[in-house]
């Protein structure tokens, strides 16, 4: 069996990266970018006033003059005023150009004002460039603000939007079928027979899914019927970008999954990985180019295995280049036993001193999703046989 770190590696190889599409904006929240965004004016582009106050010529200030004679006011947004001499002052806003002839502002808090003056404390300093934000001094025209393969959160949309982009380029998102198999499943509602089971493993991948950001989902169930699985699964492979199926993919008799792919012509890239839970993960990659990930039927292998491979898979084939590596610290020390990396689920807890901790949640075996209620997602420990004390740094990965 191959490590996951090679089940990693075999999978990056063998995504193709999804096509590139222009959208509003506003639709572009979890797409990853696929062009470099470049600053259109220099930030701020003009000299922007930071506080609310008055505008004036700090020499006049270092001469001894405390009292000044109000102009006018500006506004932010307002085409910026000239100072008409030393003895007088602007009032200005926050956002404000700073009006020419001025070079400093004094925060309207510092500031007596009244019959159309403006008079200062005689005890005040005042220095010049205060409270002025300078033209450029965040960044000059045409430096590069965001690079093709970042994810796009809100402080990546606000960026794009300041760089004036209605429209940007990003990668379409993957339209995605997720497909349970097993005549023993029955849909939630429906009436159930003790020897049946809930269909419940393709709602908590759709769950995952979608809160991430992911949309564009099918689902559908199929019989442990190998006709029926070679029929159906060829009309998925023919319309989506990436086909996740649950069940099927384990040694039995009616583990057909695999069979099924096969002879639809679906290459094999590996099946079974050193892991416990979700040992018989199955990957291939189809004539047509859609990916598939087949999953372990038992729910805690699924959801295990759909976040350690399957949504960092997608991102891959949007384009993202680089992936923030989480790691955290066991809170209590852990054996491991089997020569198998081990997914444990834990609960991510925060001490007095404000550091996280990963808190064991163990589960009975790979059918006990119960288990899973609370908990944050898995940490993931190297091969055994072995213990891991409290404090053990490692990868953690989140539901």
């Amino acid at each position: 069996m191959i490590s996951p770190s090679q089940a990693d590696h075999l999978i990056e190889q063998q995504l193709t990266c999804l096509p590139i599409e222009s959208l509003p904006l506003v639709q572009c929240v979890g797409a990853v970018l696929r062009e470099n965004i470049y600053a259109e004016r220099d930030h701020p582009p003009f000299d922007r006033v930071s506080m609310d106050g008055i505008a004036i010529d700090s020499a006049a200030v270092v001469t001894g003059q405390r009292e000044f004679v109000i102009q006018g006011v500006q506004a932010a947004g307002d085409p910026p005023l000239t100072l008409a001499s030393a003895q007088h002052a602007i009032e200005i806003m926050t956002g404000a150009v700073l009006p020419q002839g001025c070079d400093t502002v004094v925060p309207v808090e510092q500031v007596r004002l009244g019959d159309g003056r403006a008079t200062l404390p005689g005890e005040l300093n005042v220095a010049a460039r205060a409270n002025v934000h300078a033209r450029g001094s965040d960044c000059l025209q045409g430096t590069a603000l965001l690079h093709s393969g970042i994810r796009l959160g809100a402080p990546e949309i606000a960026i794009a939007a300041g760089a004036g982009m209605a429209r940007i380029r990003v990668s379409a998102e993957p339209t995605i079928s997720v497909i349970s198999t097993g005549n023993e499943l029955i849909e939630p509602g429906d009436p159930i027979e003790p020897h049946q089971i809930r269909r419940s493993n393709v709602y908590g991948i759709v769950a995952a899914l979608r809160r991430r950001g992911f949309q564009r989902i099918a689902d559908d169930h199929l019989p442990d019927d190998l006709d029926a699985l070679r029929r159906r699964l060829r009309v998925h492979l023919d319309t989506h970008d990436v086909v996740i199926l649950s069940g099927g993919v384990s040694m039995g008799k009616f583990d057909l999954v695999p069979k099924a792919l096969a002879d639809l012509g679906v290459r094999e890239i590996f099946h079974k990985v050193s892991q416990r839970p979700g040992k018989p993960m199955w990957f291939g990659i189809a004539p047509s180019g859609t990916a598939v990930f087949a999953l372990p039927g038992n729910p805690v292998s699924t959801l295990v295995c759909l976040a350690r491979y399957v949504i960092p898979g997608l991102y891959t084939a949007m384009g993202e280049s680089s992936r923030t590596i989480e790691k955290i610290a066991l809170a209590e020390s852990v054996k491991v036993t089997p020569a198998l990396t081990y997914f444990m689920p834990v609960s991510i807890t925060i001490d007095e001193w404000g550091r996280p901790w990963a808190e064991p949640r163990p589960t009975n075996g790979s059918g006990d999703y119960a288990a899973l209620s609370g908990t944050d997602g898995f940490v993931e420990l190297p091969p055994g046989p072995n213990e891991y004390p409290k404090g053990f740094v490692t990868r953690v990965y989140r539901w």
